[in-house]
């Protein structure tokens, strides 16, 4: 959809003045799908198959694509209306209002963000470590840690550079991963076995509890793998014609990785029996299937060479994670929503180099968590402040800032909404207590934590004077 005229000048929020414009559509893509492919289709498979026990686990990766598509609708029209650094910071506490309910609303996503975006770059961490198991059949646990550390520094130091050349190490972290994707379809659509991929077990599709719980927990799996769509949004000032450029990056990203997965998930399955794999946690070598795939193809000299590429992809996926959440305390930070020390720029290469710091740490020290632990844990986190959030700000935006200048308009609203939101409730419906137990601690802390907070800052709910805002 062409923005209207005039649109790129009428956001609601300036760009920063030491922010440049580097991101096309083209870096904005290969962010977004450097982020969603990552690791995700390769350590996921065995977790996949193991939520249902069989084939028929692939309805729970159908299920994420039918939320994550109108949930992209969301973040498109946001971002594109939008487009500041911080993303969701900044669609909540404009949506709710920014000197009423959205300083609560922000504040608990940024409280949130510090639990659950350090664990999503920490599962990248944590899946390269694991398929160098593979090439290091006696790699200890103190070593997965240690991967883990030099990993987690290696991309700390490329980041801590000026955009522009970021934007290009974005291009050729997205090739690399390109190319192990396409080695993959391409050797598993030439070994295909349908009988093999398709064998389904007794009673698979039979209804029950059992089955709805499972096709829940293959669809918390499902969004896992899809999470990272909306990434160029977090880095909105550093976007160029960001109301076609963020439409058209989530929505591209989104139908290529969708594609992507269905082919990898039916080529693994279609040359590796599931049963081989099911349960993961009764196979050991389900934690580096893919090159389990490749040796069983090629043998062990190109499954380990290619071992080196999964960890590219891995490496590619944290990359731009990192870069796409470490502007979120920046842009809390300057509306002194945050810890000011977050809201200052690197003196001479102009990005956030206090943020990407601390972000970077928690995720290294996050690695000590098991990888079930962590997909679970950052997935019940962030449902209910950032995903159904951002439809109920959308909608407020709609209700009360009719005036507000929309390049991108969602299609067919409010249905996307709807859908998306019956989605996420479904998705919590079926979540283990204790993980939901876990997500409403960490919220009802992070509401004591604002009300402390807002008190000390006399600012809403105990100030009625309207605060100015730093950006």
């Amino acid at each position: 959809m062409s923005p209207a005229p005039g649109a790129e000048s009428a956001n609601v929020l300036p760009t920063h003045p030491h922010l440049h414009r580097r991101f096309g559509l083209l870096q904005a893509t290969a962010l977004n799908m450097t982020n969603m492919i990552g690791m995700g289709p390769f350590i996921t498979i065995p977790l996949l198959m193991s939520a249902l026990g069989g084939p028929q686990a692939l309805l729970g990766w159908f299920l994420a694509l039918l939320i994550t598509i109108p949930d992209g609708l969301i973040w498109s029209e946001l971002g594109a209306a939008m487009p500041g650094s911080g993303g969701s910071y900044v669609y909540l506490r404009e949506g709710f209002g920014r000197n009423s309910w959205g300083r609560l609303m922000a504040f608990l996503f940024i409280w949130q963000f510090i639990l659950s975006g350090p664990l999503e770059i920490a599962s990248g961490y944590i899946g390269m470590a694991q398929y160098m198991k593979y090439v290091w059949p006696g790699m200890s646990r103190g070593h997965e840690l240690a991967v883990c550390l030099v990993a987690g520094l290696v991309a700390l130091a490329l980041l801590y550079r000026r955009i522009q050349s970021i934007a290009w190490i974005t291009v050729c972290l997205w090739i690399g991963t390109l190319i192990t994707v396409v080695i993959v379809i391409g050797s598993g659509m030439t070994h295909f076995d349908a009988n093999r991929a398709f064998d389904f077990p007794p009673d698979a599709f039979k209804f029950s509890t059992g089955f709805f719980l499972g096709l829940g927990a293959a669809a918390r799996i499902g969004i896992y793998d899809y999470l990272g769509y909306y990434d160029v949004c977090y880095i909105g000032d550093e976007v160029r014609e960001p109301g076609r450029t963020i439409p058209k990056s989530i929505l591209m990203s989104l139908i290529g990785v969708a594609l992507i997965y269905l082919l990898i998930n039916l080529s693994i399955i279609g040359v590796i029996p599931w049963r081989e794999f099911v349960p993961a946690s009764d196979h050991p070598e389900a934690s580096f299937v893919v090159s389990v795939f490749m040796e069983r193809l090629y043998g062990s000299k190109v499954a380990s060479v290619f071992t080196a590429l999964i960890c590219w992809t891995a490496f590619g996926s944290v990359f731009a994670l990192l870069l796409g959440y470490s502007r979120i305390p920046f842009a809390a930070a300057l509306d002194g929503c945050f810890f000011r020390v977050f809201g200052v720029l690197h003196p001479r290469k102009d990005f956030p180099h206090r943020s990407l710091l601390v972000v970077g740490g928690i995720s290294i020290l996050a690695c000590a968590l098991p990888l079930g632990t962590v997909i679970d844990a950052l997935l019940t986190t962030r449902i209910v402040v950032q995903f159904m959030g951002q439809i109920g700000a959308l909608v407020l935006l709609r209700r009360n800032r009719p005036d507000l200048a929309r390049p991108y308009k969602m299609w067919l609203y409010p249905l996307p909404c709807f859908v998306a939101l019956a989605g996420w409730i479904f998705l919590l419906a079926t979540t283990n207590r204790n993980v939901l137990a876990y997500g409403a601690l960490s919220l009802i802390a992070g509401i004591v934590a604002y009300l402390i907070w807002a008190g000390r800052q006399r600012v809403w709910p105990f100030a009625t004077e309207i605060a100015t805002s730093h950006r």
